[in-house]
């Protein structure tokens, strides 16, 4: 009987091992950090990955952009996100060549707390001046001129912009250094600035959490992140001199008009497009990749990447992002497959 228990239990353990080795692989974790700007989405796209394979778990921290390539470059996690692409110089810190794969467009926007949430209209020189300080007051004549028939308050402005190294700040003031030359010499571009003036916040979610709890501020998020908060958002005067909109299609006719100058490492510019209805607060935002890629995790996040640009941008829209054009995501497709591993 002992000897019957004992052949029974070993058969048992052979056919639970044979299970494994037809069942699930063991899970694979590929950890990500940085921008906050697609964070909506990329919780959205590890989600629904994960039921394609499921073995793959991705773990993104959302630190800013300017954290994501510290961490990247520093080799504590396997791919980086930024809105705003490496520099040269930091290009040189990598030993492995570094690719720049987009995966989505987005808008920033200038969101409010007023009374009556009114819809306000906004130029680049005003928002210039509202983030230099220079215009103080809800009832200056130049928000006013405007937006005539919105009752606006006499009460301080106050701005709110983020603290942390970030790739949305690297979009806007890349915008603002476009549009105001008093901007550009006196501020700048890139993803951390010294402000003439207001709070910062931590992460797109900090400068939300301000606007939304402050009376008479103004801050710059993405746009899922006021639509989410039931936040307004102004129109923002384009080249054409149309008030345009955030949306998914206004940020796609802002990549229409600049998609044939966009190189082939794909670090490129979309604020301030010449573009009918574009809307000049958009960007493109980045997985950052080495071109040679560590087994095991290697195939999986270049097979990622490949779903990324296929059935990953039928999420966009919904979430308040833009998909990718599809000439570019050609282009994008070419460099993932030249992706060598060892």
């Amino acid at each position: 009987m002992k000897r019957l228990v004992i052949t029974l239990n070993l058969a048992l353990f052979v056919f639970l091992g044979s299970f494994r080795i037809l069942g699930a692989a063991d899970p694979v974790l590929i950890n990500g950090a940085g921008a906050t700007f697609p964070y909506p989405l990329y919780s959205k796209w590890f989600s629904e990955y994960r039921k394609v394979v499921p073995e793959a778990q991705f773990n993104y921290q959302s630190i800013g952009s300017g954290g994501g390539i510290r961490q990247f470059l520093e080799k504590t996690v396997d791919f980086g996100a930024s809105d705003a692409p490496m520099t040269e110089e930091q290009m040189k810190k990598s030993s492995i060549p570094v690719l720049h794969i987009p995966t989505t467009m987005g808008a920033v926007v200038l969101t409010y707390n007023l009374p009556g949430a009114p819809s306000l209209r906004l130029s680049g020189a005003v928002i210039s001046d509202i983030f230099l300080g220079k215009i103080a007051r809800w009832d200056d004549s130049r928000i006013t001129s405007l937006n005539q028939g919105v009752e606006l308050p006499g009460t301080a402005i106050l701005v709110a912009h983020r603290s942390d190294g970030s790739g949305t700040t690297a979009i806007f003031t890349d915008y603002l250094s476009k549009i105001s030359p008093e901007w550009k010499a006196k501020v700048g571009a890139g993803t951390a600035v010294n402000w003439p003036t207001g709070i910062g916040g931590k992460g797109n979610e900090g400068v939300t959490g301000i606007v939304k709890q402050s009376p008479g501020s103004i801050g710059y998020v993405e746009l899922i992140y006021a639509a989410n908060n039931r936040l307004p958002f102004a129109s923002v005067r384009n080249k054409r001199n149309e008030y345009v909109i955030p949306n998914s299609k206004s940020i796609m006719a802002a990549a229409a008009g600049t998609i044939k100058a966009i190189p082939d490492d794909f670090r490129a510019s979309i604020t301030d497009a010449d573009g009918k209805n574009a809307y000049p607060i958009s960007g493109f935002t980045y997985l950052l990749v080495r071109e040679t890629l560590l087994k095991p995790k290697g195939p999986y996040i270049q097979r990622f990447l490949k779903w990324a640009m296929t059935d990953g941008q039928n999420y966009a829209e919904a979430l308040h992002y833009a998909p990718l054009p599809k000439a570019l995501i050609q282009k994008i497709e070419a460099k993932i497959n030249g992706i060598r591993f060892e």
